[in-house]
C-alpha cells in the first residue's frame, strides 16, 4: 500500500520533479538576450528567440518562453482553464506591454501527469525570481524588458494585482503556490525599463 501511494505521488508530481531537477542540472542563462528573429539569432546560444513574435513572455532566469493568449477573462474558470492549455494568459481589461498601467499574466505552476501539456508548468520556477531580475514581453514584434520590483505570496482570493491602478508601466505575473496546489498565489511585479 505504501509503495502504491509513493508511486501515485511520483506520477502526480512528475512535472514538478522534472522542472526542479532540470533547473538544478542545467541552470538557464539569466543574462540571455531576447530576439524575435530566428534567422539572425538562432546560432547564438545567449539569445532566446520568442515563441511568438506577436505576443510572448520570456523569463530567462527560469527558462520560460511561452506564447501569450490575449484578453482572457480571469474571473471565468471555464474560459481561462481552456486558454491556459494554449499558453500564458493575459487578463482581459488590463493594459498591453509598454502601456501605462498594469499588464497582468497568469499561468499554471504545474499539473499532474494526466493533464500535463507544455503549458502546465510554465511558471513553476517563478519562485526563483528576485528583485532586480528581468523578464520580457514581446508584443507585435516589439520587445519590452521589465525589472522585478516585488515578489509576494498572497491569498488565493487576492485580486488587487489584477485591478492595480498605477501611473507606471508594470507587468504582473501570477501562478498558484505551492506548485500544483491552489492554496496561495505567487505574484511577481516588474516595471518597464
Amino acid at each position: 500500500m505504501v509503495a502504491l501511494a509513493l508511486f501515485l505521488a511520483l506520477l502526480i508530481y512528475y512535472p514538478v520533479i522534472v522542472k526542479e531537477v532540470g533547473y538544478v542540472i542545467n541552470k538557464p542563462n539569466a543574462n540571455a538576450t531576447v530576439s524575435t528573429n530566428y534567422v539572425l539569432d538562432s546560432r547564438n546560444s545567449n539569445v532566446i528567440i520568442a515563441t511568438d513574435p506577436n505576443f510572448s513572455i520570456i523569463v530567462p532566469k527560469i527558462g520560460a518562453n511561452s506564447r501569450v493568449v490575449p484578453d482572457v477573462d480571469p474571473y471565468n474558470s471555464l474560459v481561462y482553464q481552456r486558454e491556459l492549455t494554449k499558453g500564458v494568459a493575459h487578463a482581459k481589461g488590463t493594459v498591453y506591454p509598454g502601456q501605462v498601467g498594469n499588464s497582468f499574466y497568469f499561468a499554471h505552476s504545474s499539473d499532474n501527469f494526466y493533464n500535463a501539456n507544455r503549458y502546465n508548468s510554465v511558471f513553476y520556477l517563478l519562485d526563483k525570481m528576485s528583485i532586480g531580475d528581468a523578464f520580457y514581453l514581446v508584443y507585435k514584434g516589439d520587445i519590452y524588458k521589465y525589472k522585478v520590483t516585488e515578489v509576494n505570496v498572497v491569498a488565493p482570493d487576492s485580486v488587487k494585482y489584477i485591478s492595480l491602478e498605477t501611473s507606471k508601466k508594470l507587468a504582473t505575473l501570477m501562478t498558484c503556490w505551492p506548485a500544483g496546489t491552489t492554496l496561495k498565489r505567487l505574484v511577481v511585479v516588474g516595471e518597464l525599463e
